[in-house]
């Protein structure tokens, strides 16, 4: 596979904390990667790393096959968890002189702010001053000033902050199509959901060391427990409890119907097939509801964290 960037072997300490502790990442070209962990777990550090605002202690990170440079800044976006706009001045303006800093002449600077302005529907706001934006707004512009240069790698450190869910939609659907343009995106956020919807790729760190590490629906695939949601109407409640106790691992499951079923929760061994599950159950009754539970990437973030606690 083709890698933008990989972070081998990155240790960091400040005084006695150990900030990460041998971490490696490798980020596929074209892909969206998600840095998850808890507050404090060294994902802010890391990016810091990346983006050269301060340096790792050992390891060694490589863009496009070769060790980070000073000069590769100007191939990097970054969109920190703390904005960074001066409030006095105006949009406009200040996105002009941003620009022109990742090395765009202001013909460029100008013609790309067009497009993005248009798009974002924002035009309006050039000559507002930044103070005067709701933090919503303040995070629109500095999103666009983030993409602006069209870097290879674009770093987002918790992109929908302040964003309402129609806002948060739009840039959601920005940062895909970024990924789809060819832009290579590292996404750190606490917004499981959102992983769930853009992330192709996905590391855990906790306590300065990496849990973690793959493709979404292979660590996804790796935490199935063979467990499936049942909605059923027996002919006779009584019985299938019975024959169901006797052969599987059974409990109460909770999802919404608009049928009065029992529901059920079945764990299978991993020798038994679901299709023959679901035929027993067919003879047994009516099945309205039947789904194999895929634990979703918030339920596999809280139980590696409580079991590396």
């Amino acid at each position: 596979m083709d890698n933008l960037l990989v972070a081998e072997n990155i240790s960091k300490q400040f005084g006695e904390f150990t900030a990460l502790n041998d971490v490696s990442i490798t980020i596929p070209r074209q892909s969206i990667f998600g840095l998850l962990g808890p507050n404090g777990a060294g994902k802010t550090t890391l990016i810091r790393i990346i983006n050269q605002i301060t340096m790792p202690d050992s390891g060694t990170v490589y863009l496009d096959g070769r060790p980070l440079h000073p000069s590769d800044i100007s191939l990097i976006g970054y969109l920190p968890e703390e904005r960074g706009l001066y409030k006095s001045m105006k949009v406009g303006e200040q996105a002009l002189y941003l620009a022109r800093l990742k090395g765009l002449t202001k013909a460029q600077a100008k013609e790309r702010l067009e497009y993005w302005f248009k798009r974002l529907d924002i035009t309006h706001w050039w000559d507002k001053k930044i103070q005067e934006l709701s933090k919503g707004m303040a995070q629109k512009v500095q999103f666009v000033i983030t993409v602006l240069h069209q870097p290879k790698l674009i770093i987002f450190d918790e992109p929908f902050s302040g964003f309402d869910p129609v806002n948060a939609d739009l840039i959601k659907n920005e940062i895909l199509k970024l990924r789809d343009d060819g832009a290579t995106i590292l996404f750190s956020t606490h917004r499981m959901e959102s992983v769930e919807e853009l992330c192709d790729f996905m590391a855990l760190i906790h306590k300065s060391n990496k849990l973690l590490d793959g493709k979404v629906d292979d660590i996804k695939r790796a935490y199935k427990s063979n467990t499936f949601e049942v909605g059923i109407h027996p002919r006779e409640e009584a019985v299938l409890l019975q024959e169901l106790n006797q052969n599987f691992k059974v409990g109460k499951a909770h999802f919404k119907s608009i049928t009065n079923d029992l529901k059920l929760s079945i764990q299978l061994k991993p020798e038994e097939s679901a299709n023959d599950l679901l035929h027993y159950l067919i003879s047994r009754g009516t099945v309205n509801h039947f789904v194999e539970v895929i634990p979703s990437v918030n339920d596999i973030f809280i139980k590696t964290v409580t079991t590396n606690a």
